[in-house]
């Protein structure tokens, strides 16, 4: 599953440390140029994890939407497969909108697969 045709297009990466600024950040570039922000943080998908994951506050969220945040029970099981699946549909909808993905978060793991792809094993 190669993403890399994907990133033909601009896609701009914010990455760092919980609690680092990065929100802010994306939010003040947010304001400035026309982005989308994709959430890139392992944790930060499921809903009611809010303490010790530095997820942006409810009216946050609310007046500049984060893709990918929130997505989830805490029961259930996501991949990073699934997240290179689901972070590739939020990067083709922000492209086709004419807009520039950016994609906020510390899950290396997860830039790492977007970026260079993951290798084609069984299931």
């Amino acid at each position: 599953m190669s993403t890399v045709g994907i990133m033909k297009l601009p896609v701009i990466c914010l990455f760092g440390s919980t609690a680092s600024g990065k929100t802010d950040l994306a939010i003040n570039l947010l304001k400035e140029f026309p982005l989308d922000i994709i959430n890139v943080d392992s944790a930060q998908i499921y809903r009611g994890m809010n303490i010790g994951t530095a997820k942006p506050k409810k009216e946050i969220l609310n007046q500049f939407p984060h893709r990918l945040i929130d997505i989830l029970d805490p029961e259930e099981s996501y991949s990073v497969g699934h997240f290179v699946k689901d972070a590739n549909i939020e990067i083709k909808r922000s492209h086709d909108k004419g807009r520039i993905p950016l994609l906020v978060g510390g899950t290396m793991l997860y830039f790492h697969a977007l970026i260079e792809g993951l290798s084609d094993l069984p299931e």
